[in-house]
Parts: C-alpha cells; sequence; structure tokens
C-alpha cells in the first residue's frame, strides 16, 4: 500500500501543544495534543517545562516514523512569540526558559529609556505598546546588566520556534516573523535591528537572519527530511488569507485577544504616541502588518457571567441566543450605555453597569452592541487611510450570530466573511515550506468560508 506523503507540524501554545500531520492537500490526517504542567524558574516563576516538551516532541515524531504509516516529507514548527531560549556554545540551554509574564525588575525599564528613549519614541519606532519581558529584547538586556557572567556564556538566543527547528536540525536562525513580533528588537522604519541592539552588542547573540520559508535539507535518522526554521504563530494563521487572496483585506482574528490585522500597510507605525492599541507584526518576507488589539474575548466573558449570575441562567446560555431585530431595534432608538468594563477602557462606559433589563436576551444584545462599536474602532484603526473592502473573521466570534450580524450592520459597505480557521496557524506553518500556490478557492475548500450579507433594520 503506497503510503501518504506528508508534512509534520509542531503547533506550540501557552497551554495546548499540538501536532499534525497534513497530506499534500494541506487536509489534516492525523493530530496529537498534550498539555504540560508548568515548572518554576529560580525566582518562583511559572514558566514552560521545556526539557519535558523537547522530550515530547522527538518521541511524538519518532514514533510516526517509526509506525511507517506515512511519509514525512517535511516538518515545521508554530508557535507563541515573545519567548527566547538561551543556548550555549554546545546547544544546551543555559537558564529556564523565562515566561513573557515574568516582571522584569522595576529599574530596569527606566534605566533603558535613559539610554535609549524617550519611551513613546522608541515604542513607535519598534512597533510596541509597552516594555516588559514581553518584548524579548528586553530578556537579553536585563540578563547582561544584572547577569554579566551568564551573559558571556550565551552563545545564540532563539526565539522559541526557531529553537525548536534547532533540535531537529541543529542550525541555528533568527527569521523574520519571530523578530517582528514586539520584541523592541526591530526599527520598522530602518527595517533593520534598532541602534540599541547594536549598541549593546545584541546582534552578536542573535544568529542570522533567513527567510521565513528557509528550509533545511537534512538526512533525519536515514531519512531525507526537509526541516522549516519555523514561524511565529500570529503571522503563520495570517498567511493562508495572504496567499490565496489577490485583493487587499483585513483580518479579524478573534479570541481572548481580538486582533485586527492589516497586512498592506504602507505606513507602518501610528502616528499616535500614545496609541496603545496598535503593535506591529511581520510577514514571512519582512513587510509589515499593522495590527490593533482589542481585549474582548476577556471582557466579554466577564461580563457574560455577570449576566449568568444575575439572570439566573446557566453558563451555556449565552451560545443559544441569536440576534432579534425587535430587541435591537429597541437598543438602537435610543442608543444608551449600560456596562462598565473591567478590562478596557472606554470614554463612553459609565460609572457602574445597568443591568435593568427586561430579560437576558435584552441585556445579552446591549451587551454585543456595546462590544461591537469597540471592535468597530479597533477595525478602523487598523485599516487607517488604506482602501479595504474585505473583512474576514476567524476564531471564536466568528460563530457568535450577533457578533456577526452587527458588524455588517456597521460596515455595510464591506464584503464580510466568517471562517473556521481552527488550524490556522499550524498550517500556515505547513505552507509556508510548501512549494504549493493557493487560489482562491483554498479558503472555501479548506476553511469552510461564509459569506454574511449586511444587516438591513426594517
Amino acid at each position: 500500500m503506497k503510503k501518504i506523503k506528508v508534512t509534520a507540524v509542531f503547533d506550540i501554545g501557552k497551554t495546548n501543544k499540538k501536532f499534525f500531520l497534513f497530506n499534500q492537500s494541506f487536509r489534516e490526517v492525523h493530530k496529537e495534543y498534550i498539555r504540560f504542567e508548568e515548572v518554576e524558574d529560580e525566582d518562583g516563576h511559572p514558566t514552560e517545562n521545556l526539557l519535558a516538551l523537547q522530550k515530547w516532541l522527538k518521541d511524538v515524531f519518532h514514533s510516526i516514523l517509526d509506525a511507517n504509516e506515512y511519509d514525512v516529507k517535511a516538518i515545521n514548527f508554530s508557535t507563541y512569540g515573545a519567548s527566547l531560549v538561551h543556548i550555549d556554545e554546545n546547544g544546551y540551554p543555559l537558564i529556564p526558559f523565562y515566561n513573557y509574564t515574568k516582571p522584569l525588575p522595576k529599574e530596569i525599564v527606566p534605566f533603558f529609556l535613559k539610554q535609549y528613549g524617550p519611551k513613546e519614541a522608541f515604542l513607535k519606532a519598534t512597533g510596541c505598546v509597552d516594555l516588559s519581558m514581553l518584548n524579548s529584547g528586553l530578556q537579553l538586556y536585563w540578563i547582561k546588566k544584572t547577569r554579566p557572567e551568564l551573559y558571556g556564556k550565551i552563545k545564540y538566543s532563539l526565539h522559541l520556534p526557531q529553537y525548536l527547528s534547532y533540535v531537529f536540525a541543529g542550525i541555528p536562525v533568527s527569521e523574520y516573523t519571530s523578530i517582528g513580533c514586539h520584541t523592541a528588537l526591530w526599527d520598522y522604519e530602518k527595517k533593520d535591528y534598532h541602534n540599541w541592539v547594536y549598541n549593546e552588542g545584541i546582534d552578536l547573540k542573535l544568529p542570522p537572519i533567513v527567510p521565513t520559508e528557509t528550509i533545511i535539507d537534512t538526512n533525519y535518522r536515514g531519512k531525507p527530511l526537509k526541516i522549516g526554521v519555523g514561524i511565529h504563530d500570529s503571522s503563520s494563521a495570517l498567511l493562508p488569507y495572504v496567499r490565496s487572496l489577490k485583493k487587499k483585506f483585513l483580518l479579524i482574528s478573534t479570541g481572548t485577544w481580538s486582533i485586527s490585522f492589516n497586512p498592506f500597510i504602507e505606513k507602518s507605525i501610528s502616528d499616535d504616541l500614545y496609541d496603545s492599541a496598535s503593535i506591529n507584526y511581520m510577514r514571512i518576507n519582512g513587510k509589515v502588518v499593522k495590527a490593533s488589539r482589542l481585549f474582548l474575548g476577556n471582557e466579554y466573558k466577564l461580563q457574560v457571567e455577570k449576566l449568568n449570575k444575575h439572570f439566573d441562567v446557566s453558563n451555556d446560555y449565552h451560545k443559544s441566543v441569536t440576534f432579534n431585530h425587535e430587541i435591537y431595534h429597541k437598543i438602537n432608538d435610543d442608543f444608551k450605555y449600560h456596562f462598565k468594563w473591567e478590562s478596557l477602557e472606554d470614554g463612553h462606559m459609565p460609572n457602574q453597569s445597568n443591568l435593568d433589563f427586561d430579560d437576558y436576551d435584552h441585556a445579552y444584545h446591549q451587551l454585543m452592541a456595546e462590544l461591537v462599536l469597540l471592535q468597530v474602532k479597533s477595525v478602523k484603526k487598523a485599516i487607517g487611510d488604506d482602501k479595504i473592502d474585505r473583512l474576514y473573521i476567524d476564531g471564536g466570534f466568528s460563530y457568535n450570530d450577533l457578533y456577526v450580524k452587527l458588524l455588517t450592520y456597521h460596515f455595510p459597505e464591506k464584503k464580510l466573511r466568517t471562517t473556521d480557521a481552527s488550524l490556522g496557524s499550524a498550517l500556515g506553518a505547513a505552507i509556508v515550506i510548501s512549494d504549493t500556490k493557493l487560489n482562491s478557492k483554498f479558503l472555501k475548500e479548506n476553511y469552510a468560508l461564509k459569506k454574511h450579507a449586511p444587516l438591513i433594520l426594517n
């Protein structure tokens, strides 16, 4: 029996670690999931169990090779960003794999900005919204300034996608999508590392930059294998859209964060130095992606929990609520703001929430009306002056009837589509190292593309 030719992808999130095999049509033919308990670094802060992750990577991949059921042609890696693995001259990790939620010592950022500020100008140049361990470049700066002996032992610092590639290929590299995800390393105007990176000699700890499409041809356990250099998960999720759509679009990727991606922006950075919602990512070719983020899913969760308790309904009741014209008419005819946000800031919100509604459905429609107004602002910010008339929504809110209908109502002139991109970042990692060209039918065939007509109120 002829074996199926496949591409293997490890898709590593903060919580779920996933392994996929995709056939030549990019259809999933095998998957495995696992979670690991976090360990603690030397300060007691929780972090990824890197050793357990490495062992699982090898065990899973070797078991697939040994089973001899599939003909594995290539392997690639999609992971979360803002995380570095520091290796010594023998390729072994030197220190714990620091979690990007770990706080930097209070004195580090002011000391850094005294040398390389002012803060607003620096954030604007590097496409960041703040300075913390979430900016992986600052992690290297912190180690250099506080632990110079350890810093001297670092041969290379690899972002997580590239470290996983290194585990299999043994070749250290850097690539654009990881460098460009709010690391504070990249100057988007210069299209090069920021001056501070060279001034501090940090560039010497970063391996050579290669294109994200780079493939390392190797013989792995007696078998020819193409090994990718890894890709940041947000850029990976965007890739299938970029590759298959010919006309300009904006992707609204929804979940805990709702991030509006504009991969066609020419002017990379917001003019507003104090705009904390606009950040930059990079495409695989180094071109900028302007993004506007909104803590939408988190706020939705908090407010729905309150509504559930207030109206004494089941935790899943909100999932059954569909758009009701009559209710929305009542809200829209005499619109007033009712909700005070817990994790969002908005000048229109009241000092406290007013839940004086007839029933749950009415309250839920009001909640979604107000949340979608925030989403509309975020979308417009990401579009800027660009002429974009196509919106694509993926993630959890693509299944929310009110969210989708209300967006069509606020953007009647735009063509709005939803997709089921649950495999988005993993699929992007497979696509980036393939020679396959995608066409406009790809999203329909692989992503359950669905068109939505504008909502018209009678």
